[in-house]
């Protein structure tokens, strides 16, 4: 099957195709949250290295977020548009689940904690168990990176950090005493053509936010403003 994902949740644009023949490839095609510019052009790029066509793509993966709201808009938008045009499936993956099979693949095992940057001083986490394979302990949620760290040094557990929220706050994380951090800016798009092979797609994908857009929050405080 020839699989192409998305991957927009973070500051980076990143994609990757697998082809039915087993060749894959995967690139950051940006680091600075020029998704709208850098996203198309990436994805044709890739299929030409890889001697496609956008008409030989059998299915489309999504990173449907937590992550930054512009970028999961353009992300969703384009995959979603690619598979309507195609008529092919569309699989969504999310950017804790991702990170977390990155780090499974490079060999972690234990508890992880995959943690996104949210901005406001906030992060999207998700714990994690890996093992045989990678299981959720919790839901996905926001916190301030100082409470995920007083949470876990207080536990005592071994875990292990991964996500560009733990590099934007990398001097809380590397305090945790019982904690190993293990380098991750970007999703694992490797992860995500993995998992869009192997399940089924869907109709329609729905972003996982988590909280209201910038815009709305900022728009929020000023209607409260005296």
């Amino acid at each position: 099957m020839n699989i192409i994902a998305i991957e927009t949740a973070t500051a980076a644009c990143a994609v990757g195709v697998r082809t039915s023949g087993g060749v894959e490839v995967t690139r950051v095609v940006d680091e600075h949250r020029r998704h709208t510019e850098s996203l198309m052009p990436g994805v044709a790029g890739l299929l030409e290295e890889c001697g496609l066509t956008a008409r030989d793509i059998e299915r489309v993966v999504v990173d449907r977020g937590p992550g930054l709201f512009t970028g999961l808009r353009v992300g969703i938008a384009t995959a979603s548009s690619l598979a309507q045009a195609l008529g092919c499936g569309i699989v969504g993956v999310t950017s804790l689940e991702l990170l977390a099979h990155g780090a499974r693949d490079a060999g972690v095992r234990g508890t992880l904690v995959s943690a996104v940057d949210g901005r406001r001083g906030e992060v999207f986490v998700q714990t994690f168990r890996l093992g045989d394979s990678v299981e959720p302990v919790g839901p996905p949620e926001v916190a301030r990176p100082r409470n995920v760290v007083i949470e876990w040094a207080t536990n005592g557990a071994p875990v292990t950090f991964s996500g560009d929220g733990v590099g934007r706050y990398c001097s809380d994380f590397d305090a945790v005493p019982n904690g190993t951090v293990f380098a991750q800016s970007v999703p694992s798009v490797h992860a995500a053509l993995a998992l869009g092979g192997s399940r089924g797609p869907g109709d329609t994908i729905s972003p996982l936010y988590l909280r209201e857009a910038d815009a709305v929050a900022n728009f929020s405080t000023r209607e409260r403003s005296p």
